[in-house]
């Protein structure tokens, strides 16, 4: 870290494997750039981390990435070290802070469109498990977006796995824009 100038705060592994795999896709070097971005084990982590690296520890600059049902730990997390209060969704983004609808797994699995993930699917050796997904009972009848996000989380590892593959298949005028807006920021 001692090259750090920007920290960038993520939920999950999955979420740092995406960044850094669109970053390289446009040709971006985020650590000869300063910025490290990092994997906090869960969103409820946000204070622990802005305390070491924000204003009150190492006083770099901020930036992350969360889920729409982790938006409020990350609200409450930033207000409390100081950063605003009452925070609005825009604010989060003026911060460099901006939240997926869902999940990360959700946007791009719209971006890209079911049929694409499929094939990314496919090509990591794994559409039969996924198909057997689809015929279990709970599962069936559901729509495949749903089949597909439940799938990236049911293996252990499978979002990790899929991120860097999910994000390459990824058109460039289709990235979801958490992603687009947090490498701009950065």
């Amino acid at each position: 870290m001692n090259d750090t100038h920007t920290v960038v705060l993520v939920e999950g592994i999955s979420d740092k494997s995406a960044i850094e795999a669109l970053a390289e896709r446009r040709g971006r070097n985020l650590a000869a750039e300063g910025i490290d971005v990092v994997a906090m084990g869960g969103a409820t982590n946000i204070g622990a981390y802005i305390g070491r690296f924000g204003l009150l520890g190492l006083e770099l600059r901020l930036a992350g990435l969360c889920d729409a049902g982790e938006e409020g730990a990350f609200r409450r997390g930033l207000e409390r070290a100081g950063f605003g209060s009452a925070l609005t969704r825009s604010d989060l983004e003026a911060l460099g802070f901006f939240v997926c609808v869902a999940d990360l797994e959700d946007e791009l699995i719209r971006a890209l469109g079911t049929a694409t993930v499929e094939r990314v699917v496919d090509a990591g050796g794994e559409l039969g498990s996924f198909r057997t997904l689809q015929k279990q009972p709970n599962w069936r009848g559901r729509s495949t977006h749903d089949q597909l996000r439940r799938f990236m989380g049911a293996g252990s590892g499978r979002k990790i796995r899929y991120a860097g593959p999910l994000v390459a298949a990824l058109e460039p005028d289709r990235v979801p824009r958490p992603l687009e807006g947090l490498l701009a920021h950065l």
